[in-house]
This record gives C-alpha cells, sequence and structure tokens, in this order.
C-alpha cells in the first residue's frame, strides 16, 4: 500500500523549498556583491572617483588629503572635514553644515 502525500503536505513542501532556494540564492547574490565591490576597490584604490586619475596626497591643518593630479577635486575622507573646519567657521564650516 502506497501512501501519498496530501494537497497540504506538498504545498508545505513546496514552500520549504521555496524558502530555502530563495535564501540561497540571497546569500549567493550578497558574495557576489562584495566581490564585486572588493574588485572596484582595488582598481579604484588611490584614484579620483569623478576622472579616475590618481589621487596625489598632501597634508593640510594636519591632516592627509587626497588631491587628483588631473581635475584637481579634494577628496575628504571619513571625518576629515571635521578635522580641519569647526562647524560654526567659514565656507567649508557650512558646507558641514549642508551634509549632517
Amino acid at each position: 500500500m502506497s501512501v501519498t502525500p496530501s494537497d497540504q503536505e506538498d504545498e508545505y513542501f513546496a514552500r520549504q523549498e521555496f524558502a530555502r532556494r530563495k535564501k540561497e540564492l540571497e546569500d549567493k547574490q550578497g558574495r557576489a556583491a562584495e566581490d564585486d565591490r572588493q574588485r572596484v576597490l582595488a582598481v579604484a584604490k588611490g584614484r579620483c572617483p569623478k576622472c579616475g586619475a590618481p589621487l596625489v596626497e598632501f597634508h593640510y591643518k594636519g591632516v592627509e588629503l587626497d588631491k587628483c593630479s588631473r581635475c584637481e577635486g579634494i577628496w575628504f575622507d571619513a571625518g576629515e572635514m571635521e578635522k580641519i573646519a569647526p562647524a560654526d567657521t567659514g565656507f567649508l564650516g557650512g558646507v558641514r553644515r549642508i551634509f549632517k
């Protein structure tokens, strides 16, 4: 005598299989996205985000900033602007207030 699963059992196991496969796909996509991010960072390291030219490091008020060798844009790492421009002074202070 063979026992056949009920419709509810079929539905339950189908949902379980779907959830398992969905999680596997999300994990795979997450790993792929992180791999892509790491590749981009490796290529872009020391490069201008705007034009891709090499960045030149220079010191200003005790902070090491990055300046593009082509477009001459100045790039701040996290926390650098706060170190060179208090919130209430001059142009950079005004820029800081805008982006808080």
